[in-house]
């Protein structure tokens, strides 16, 4: 099942279903009119939104009509918690080998994970509006799920019972503010602006043999400024499953339906080609692909993303169609 939210004018917008091919929708009212009221209510609500999804790929939904991203709001427009990990180890090893730091031992056993803003989450083609370009505007690249309930205790296994969705997101990072934020000791605030998600997000069962052990085993694409400049694979290399992820967060508390969790950026080592190490696969993020060329070079070349920049988040399946949609941005400067 493939689900989104229609902007209305509201905060929350209209809950609408979306075929598998993401060709057509119908809206969702009489059944749910907001995405929140069905993961409260998941058992009574999803079959019914099953059985509207089934008529539309089926051609038998009355009221369908042509599905437009451009109308899209975040799949969950503002949520009860977003908590992005960083599961892939491999970003953190080159962040920090550009930075002559070592990874300590508990990062291979212990996930990351930051808690950020969760009342204002964009849509895959809103603008990423930014005061300043010195800020160092970065995106990130990465899937995400949404929860149902998951108590407080539970195991990853466990945890993992608890995905209902999943989801891209473009984690937008303010790079140039990071470093005085965290040192004061607590954590991200305003290095860490509004989140933006994919138009649609589908349920595990759509996703068929390339979703197994809380692994996502497509191909993320990152594409900047029309250049495409990552295919990294989300599945092999994530360190930390989503069960693992959300077993770390509910580990001294309840997780509540309709709680966000990011995998963090997608990342892939290096493989050797004549001696050197070459990232065929590209990169989620410029803050990795600075880091590799201070590791190889002693100082980065790439710079962060100016006003009037585009980045372009997508997956495919195997057959080649959009899983999620796209996340289509450009970056625009606070009209004061």
């Amino acid at each position: 099942m493939k689900l989104a939210t229609y902007k209305d004018g509201s905060r929350d917008g209209q809950l609408v279903v979306v075929s598998r091919d993401l060709s057509t929708a119908h809206y969702a009212t009489g059944i749910a009119n907001r995405l929140q009221a069905v993961l409260d209510d998941w058992n009574f609500l999803s079959p019914q939104l099953q059985d509207l999804y089934d008529a539309l790929n089926q051609g038998k939904a009355r009221h369908a009509f042509p599905f437009d991203p451009q109308q899209c709001m975040a799949p969950l427009p503002r949520a009860y918690q977003w908590a992005d990990g960083s599961a892939y180890i491999n970003h953190v090893e080159l962040v920090r080998q550009a930075r002559g730091a070592e990874v300590p031992a508990n990062y291979y056993t212990d996930p990351l994970m930051y808690q950020g803003g969760s009342d204002d989450f964009l849509g895959p083609c809103d603008d990423v509006v930014c005061v300043s370009e010195a800020n160092g505007i970065d995106f990130e690249a990465e899937v995400a799920v949404i929860t149902a309930d998951v108590k407080m205790g539970s195991t990853p296994a466990q945890a993992l019972d608890g995905i209902r969705l999943l989801l891209l997101a473009n984690d937008v990072s303010l790079r140039n503010l990071i470093p005085e934020e965290l040192g004061k000791g607590f954590g991200f605030v305003q290095s860490k602006p509004a989140t933006a998600f994919s138009p649609v997000a589908v349920t595990p069962d759509e996703l068929g043999e390339d979703w197994k052990g809380g692994r996502l085993h497509l191909t993320l694409q990152s594409t900047w400024n029309g250049r495409a400049v990552g295919r990294c694979d989300a599945g092999d290399e994530m360190t930390f499953h989503f069960g693992q992820l959300i077993a770390h967060l509910c580990k001294t508390r309840n997780v509540r339906a309709g709680s966000v969790i990011g995998s963090g950026t997608v990342s892939n080592r290096a493989t050797e080609v004549k001696g050197k190490k070459v990232w065929a696969k590209g990169y989620s993020c410029i803050a990795e692909k600075r880091a590799i060329e201070t590791i190889q070079d002693g100082m980065p070349k790439t710079d962060y993303m100016k006003f009037g920049d585009t980045i372009r988040i997508e997956m495919k399946g195997r057959d080649g169609q959009s899983m999620f949609g796209a996340i289509d941005q450009a970056i625009t400067p606070l009209k004061r």
